[in-house]
């Protein structure tokens, strides 16, 4: 349980509706109300890593906005830092940081380093911390060569880089990250989420992570909060959430092995064969158990050529709690 004192992030019975208007009929319109949050409390500590996951639509993107001012809940209680977000949002600017991955806080036509040159003189930071900041930012992000690029010319996975890097130039003691390793290939999320890792822990930073990405939450995060419907569904451990999905039966993830060759079902153990097609070969094994031995086991044993592990999808997870909950139902 967190305490008052430790609380960084808190929100009571918070809710978020949004009238809705579409046509009907020549000249006449009807009106309905779309409850976006609803009824959502949780508390975040300081210097706390918490991911929250869930659907497109489930509320994860309203949360946020309502956590930096962007939007007045309708109802409920907000409070970043003992602040009110709606209210005193110019003074909470200078102490959190937002990254949105389907928006940009860049200048489109303007070359990278002269975006963070605008937000250095938005956030009045002193040079030699913007020069720190930034320093370290390109080095760990990988952005050395992109920083004369006009952001217009930049590809997804390098313009959320450097929406990241400007996020964080003015230390932000509250990181918001909406979606952060969209669109984003294999190296490039590496590198986001290695660098997320040691932002946490070298500087304490207060992480919120909201994807439907379940390798983002497990690789950063100790604790999970899943919403669906505005709702929130589940909060605690990651191994947990999938036995509230399962209703306590183990869950699985899924070992997906390319050999050299067509061979028989592989015989490792802890795992089950559930799927074979020609070379490719689907093992079955639990949730909580580390994938690391057991690649090393078939690599030991076996032609290997390429290997990835499978988790369960966020719509899988909540699809098994709705029909868990339903079953039990009287």
């Amino acid at each position: 349980m967190t305490s008052a004192a430790e609380e960084f992030i808190r929100l009571d019975d918070v809710e978020k509706v949004f009238d809705v208007r579409r046509k009907t009929g020549f000249m006449r319109r009807e009106r309905r109300e779309v409850r976006a949050v609803d009824s959502l409390s949780f508390a975040v500590r300081r210097g706390e890593m918490v991911g929250y996951i869930g659907p497109n639509g489930a509320g994860k993107s309203t949360t946020i906005k309502m956590l930096t001012g962007i939007l007045t809940p309708s109802a409920g209680r907000v409070r970043v830092a003992g602040i009110d977000p709606s209210r005193e949002r110019a003074r909470l600017a200078q102490r959190m940081g937002v990254v949105f991955g389907q928006r940009t806080t860049l200048w489109w036509d303007l070359p990278l380093i002269d975006s963070y040159r605008l937000m250095r003189r938005m956030y009045r930071i002193e040079e030699r911390r913007y020069a720190e900041n930034l320093e370290r930012c390109v080095e760990l992000l990988d952005l050395g060569d992109l920083l004369d690029a006009p952001v217009r010319q930049l590809s997804l996975g390098q313009r959320m880089r450097g929406d990241i890097a400007a996020a964080l130039l003015h230390d932000p003691e509250v990181l918001y990250l909406d979606e952060p390793t969209i669109g984003l290939d294999v190296v490039s999320k590496v590198k986001v989420r290695g660098f997320l890792r040691d932002l946490n822990t070298e500087r304490g930073t207060t992480v919120l992570l909201a994807t439907h990405d379940l390798t983002d939450i497990e690789q950063l995060c100790r604790r999970v909060m899943v919403i669906d419907h505005g709702r929130l569904m589940y909060d605690g451990e990651l191994e947990g959430l999938h036995e509230a999905s399962t209703g306590g039966d183990p869950a699985e993830r899924t070992l997906v092995v390319d050999l050299e060759r067509e061979l028989p079902p592989l015989d490792i153990e802890f795992t089950r064969v559930v799927k074979v097609e020609g070379a490719r070969q689907w093992l079955a094994f639990p949730a909580g158990r580390s994938a690391a031995p057991l690649v090393a086991r078939i690599a030991e044993r076996y032609p290997m050529v390429d290997l990835s592990v499978r988790e369960p999808d966020i719509e899988a997870v909540i699809a098994r709690m709705y029909a868990r909950d339903t079953s039990v139902a009287p």
